[in-house]
């Protein structure tokens, strides 16, 4: 009989196989779960009804059925699990008439499978054994080993390391709304979320109209919702742009019993020391508490207090926003290429997700903003301090997940070790600063001084150097800790002397050099030797002491009475000492769930630290200067760069340096509101890259980080909005230009005075005349309706005429030059206007056919020749300024004093030299046009 695989298998395993993981031979004992009574096809077995009662109580998962060394899968859940994870489907009898589909996964395999299964969608209840087999034994044959389910897996409620990643928050997320009025719309909303495997819990309310923005935010692993509000279309197909929606019964979100829910879990008689919640966050965090309580059956995790944001204290970015700029993921969903992956200097695990965090969430907080840049100052100024403190945390261990690991009875002694290197570390931390940081460094130092250093010492003086990944293992508590302990493992490591001597004793008698003794739990001790000397061991003088148990592929498997006592011996000694470890491990594990908020302030100063050292040496080997921060619409940007862009053109030594641009959006004198800048340029010249940096400064300012730029003055930003790129929705009916559309409508339905608007191409998805329409409404309604600071590029360039009337719109373009027909970029921004897009030019050094390029230019020659008469100059005189807002305005004169020269900038952006004779004509027929404008 071959060895049972360790993956897979071709045929059905028995119901329970050894712990080293071999299948017994037909001839072998029974295996530990009692046998089952012949099968007949229309009874059910008693295994199989327990399996049955099980999987019918949690019918949308499925169930790992622990059976031995295996978790086995039946029926539709084997059928799916077999595809999923690529495993042998196979099967075990019969039920009602039926084959039985089955399938199963190594237990010490386990996470791996699990891990696939979760970012598959799938749910998981893990059913474990309850009792020791050979007690269901004695019961009598037609007993089953008693089984449950101990734990729900999904998305969510992951704490295991190996099923995380270290760097990336687990957000478990629940949505709850209530009525607010008497309209049918009129609605409450709130959002709770925790990372369960840190122990963060936040509450936030909402709206209909942010609810999107703030889960795009929060990235959700798992969202909970009550099935009630699958019936409104809308919100339900919000969702479906996250991942794993989980509907729950109504009574989950029940608003009377919230308050009391949450009371019970945290342990305390009112939740108003918590602070003022409303209803609707109430109800939100309820449903957490009570799905987190269902999901871990009984185990409690240790989750901090609910923690209320404040209303209006974070930048609101929606999730189109966040795609086109790439803040944390890029479009692909990775984290390299993205601004995050392009500033993180973390150097623990815990740092990096709060980086991540506050990058997604900037702050509006003038004070909140500037305590972390004086924090960030203080170490970039103190290189040296920045140097020890970041070699300090390299060595500091993600201390929270451990603790969430140990309170939930799933940790093993590396977590205690985590525990013990993290208060330790944050101890001798606090000596490196001397009197007088900044606040936020001294808040983060006053909860590292509160680490309960007496357990930092007690799990020191138990734990040894070398500790295993499991519990069950042993060998973790530190010899000399324990009289009982060390006594108990000298017997039983004499007795394992005793077995070696006992081995090479047996070799020598037998002639067999290959000979082994070894143990698993089925056989306990055992000699085994190779098949071709198995005989030797059947005949006299050894067919007396030796007896033989199992048959292996190509080895056999004997036993004798001196084997037998010996183990009895070694097993005393060794369960017993494994037990006294057992009793050590549950009792520093309960010491440090006592100090769990403790641990988990520390925990958080640490990442704090880290990331403010992170952004010190960020800006220390980037040259990013502190951003001067205030309120009201100012945004000056001096020799501002594209963090992301400038690194990979770092990296890339054929591509040269990364060109630096100023970006003025300040009010203009004698306006309240900031500019309008209508960027106007060819396709590759960077207008994409000079629009998405000074968002990502902005970004960068108010997460509390220093900025690319030579000088930076910013007033906060509360609404950022970007419109760039190109993409479709197909799954939901929408076009490329619906797509558009539905996010320029977003924005102008939206942006405030204090908002930043990124455009890019609006109307280019349609035709010509329809989207220069549509570019030239929403122009005006940004600058008339909207008022905010905004960043408008466009191919249409003779929407720049309305800077002559529209004061807060001004004109820029990216500078480039021709040469012998190929147009040069340049990349630098300045004042003026296009004249046009040099698409052809594009098209030339993209490769298209000479015919092409030559045919598309005689064509653009005759359209530009009927365009002539200059419409546009014709529209902005006559037109209103978006009446159905303002009355109408007087036609304003071709040229306002102070205003564009239009004429002067055509005539200096004209090349003679570069021009051929038909172009040189053309640009003559356009200054005419300009004259007569």
């Amino acid at each position: 009989m071959t060895p049972r695989p360790s993956t897979t298998r071709s045929t059905p395993a028995a119901p329970q196989a050894a712990a080293s993981g071999d299948t017994p031979a037909a001839q072998d004992p029974p295996a530990q779960e009692p046998p089952e009574t012949p099968r007949e096809e229309a009874r059910v077995t008693p295994m199989m009804a327990q399996y049955l009662e099980i999987k019918a109580a949690n019918p949308d998962s499925l169930l790992f059925y622990r059976m031995g060394d295996f978790y086995e899968l039946f029926f539709t859940d084997a059928e799916k699990a077999s595809q999923a994870l690529g495993i042998v489907l196979t099967k075990r009898g019969k039920h009602l008439g039926e084959d039985i589909p089955m399938c199963g996964v190594p237990i010490e395999r386990a996470e791996e499978y699990l891990h696939k299964l979760i970012a598959l969608g799938f749910r998981v209840a893990v059913c474990e054994q309850l009792e020791d087999p050979a007690l269901a034994k004695k019961r009598g044959p037609k007993s089953v080993v008693r089984r449950d389910v101990t734990r729900l897996v999904t998305p969510g409620t992951l704490t295991e390391e190996s099923l995380l990643d270290a760097r990336r928050e687990n957000v478990l997320a629940a949505i709850a709304r209530t009525r607010a009025g008497t309209a049918a719309d009129d609605f409450a909303y709130a959002l709770a979320f925790t990372d369960m495997s840190t122990g963060t819990f936040r509450v936030a309310a909402s709206s209909r109209e942010a609810l999107g923005a703030d889960l795009a935010r929060i990235e959700p692993a798992e969202i909970l919702i009550s099935d009630a509000l699958l019936d409104d279309a809308d919100l339900k197909a919000l969702l479906r742009e996250f991942p794993a929606l989980t509907p729950l019964p109504r009574q989950s979100f029940d608003g009377s019993s919230a308050e009391k829910r949450l009371a019970d879990f945290f342990g305390v008689a009112a939740l108003d020391a918590f602070g003022p919640f409303t209803r609707p966050e109430l109800i939100a965090a309820a449903a957490i508490v009570a799905y987190v309580e269902r999901t871990q059956i009984g185990a409690r995790p240790a989750l901090a207090r609910p923690v209320k944001e404040a209303e209006g204290g974070i930048m609101l970015i929606d999730a189109g926003t966040r795609a086109n700029l790439e803040l944390v993921k890029t479009t692909s969903g990775e984290r390299r290429g993205s601004l995050l992956g392009a500033i993180d200097r973390t150097v623990t695990a815990a740092g990096a997700r709060l980086l991540a965090r506050r990058i997604a969430e900037p702050l509006t907080d003038l004070n909140a903003i500037r305590n972390r840049h004086d924090a960030l100052g203080h170490l970039l100024d103190d290189g040296t301090l920045r140097r020890a403190l970041r070699a300090r945390l390299s060595a500091a261990p993600d201390m929270a997940r451990a603790l969430t690991r140990l309170a939930l009875g799933r940790g093993g002694p590396r977590d205690l070790a985590a525990i013990r290197d993290g208060l330790m570390g944050a101890r001798d931390l606090v000596a490196l600063f001397a009197a007088g940081p900044p606040s936020d460094i001294a808040r983060d130092l006053a909860m590292l001084v509160r680490v309960p250093d007496a357990l930092a010492d007690a799990l020191a003086a138990a734990l040894a150097d070398e500790l295993p990944p499991h519990r069950r293992d042993g060998g973790f508590v530190r010899a000399g800790y324990d009289g009982e302990l060390d006594a108990t493992r000298a017997l039983r490591d004499e007795s394992r002397r005793v077995v070696a001597a006992l081995e090479r004793r047996y070799a020598e008698e037998t002639g067999i050099k290959s000979l082994k003794i070894k143990h698993n739990a089925v056989l306990g001790y055992f000699v085994e030797v190779t098949a071709q000397n198995a005989d030797r061991l059947r005949e006299p003088p050894h067919l007396d002491v030796f007896v033989h148990r199992q048959t292996m592929a190509g080895a056999m498997r004997f036993s004798s009475v001196e084997l037998s006592e010996l183990e009895s011996r070694i097993s005393s000694a060794g369960e017993r000492a494994l037990g006294l470890e057992q009793i050590i491990f549950d009792r520093l594990a309960a010491a440090v769930v006592a100090a769990a908020a403790n641990i988990r302030e520390a925990a958080e100063a640490l990442a704090d630290l880290d990331v403010t050292a992170a952004l010190a040496e960020l800006a220390a080997t980037e040259r990013h200067v502190r951003p001067h921060m205030e309120e009201g619409p100012a945004f000056s940007i001096l020799g501002g760069r594209h963090p992301v862009v400038e690194q990979a053109l770092a990296q890339s030594r054929a591509s040269g340096a990364f060109v630096p641009n100023d970006c003025e959006l300040s009010p203009p004198e004698g306006a309240d509101d900031g500019r309008i800048v209508l960027v106007t340029g060819p396709n590759m010249a960077g207008k994409s890259t000079f629009l998405r940096q000074n968002a990502l400064i902005a970004v960068l300012a108010q997460a509390g980080a220093f900025v690319p730029a030579r000088e930076a003055r910013i007033g906060i930003v509360d609404r950022l909005f970007s419109r760039v790129g190109a993409a479709d929705d197909l799954a939901r009916g929408r076009s490329t230009f619906m797509v558009e559309m539905v996010e320029t409508a977003a924005i102008l339905n939206q942006a405030t005075p204090r908002s930043l608007v990124i455009l890019d191409e609006i109307g280019r998805g349609t035709a010509t005349f329809d989207g220069m329409s549509i570019a030239w409404a929403s122009l005006e309604h940004l600058h008339e309706i909207n008022r905010c600071r905004a960043l408008f590029a466009t191919h249409f360039h003779e929407l720049t005429a309305l800077s002559q009337r529209c004061k807060r719109l001004f004109n820029a373009t990216v500078k480039v030059t021709e040469w012998q027909g190929d147009v040069i970029f340049l990349h630098e921004v300045v004042a003026g206007a296009a004249d046009r897009s040099y698409g052809i030019q594009v098209a030339k050094l993209a490769g298209l056919p000479d015919a092409v390029i030559a045919r598309a230019k005689a064509v653009l020659a005759e359209l530009e020749a009927a365009e002539r008469a200059s419409p546009v100059q014709r529209m902005v005189d006559d037109l209103p300024l978006f009446a159905a807002v303002r009355p109408r305005a007087a036609a304003l004169p071709a040229a306002v004093e102070g205003g564009p020269d239009r004429l002067g900038d055509a005539i200096d952006a004209i090349d003679p030299d570069a021009l051929s004779p038909r172009e040189a004509l053309d640009a003559l027929y356009r200054l005419k046009g300009l004259r007569r404008a």
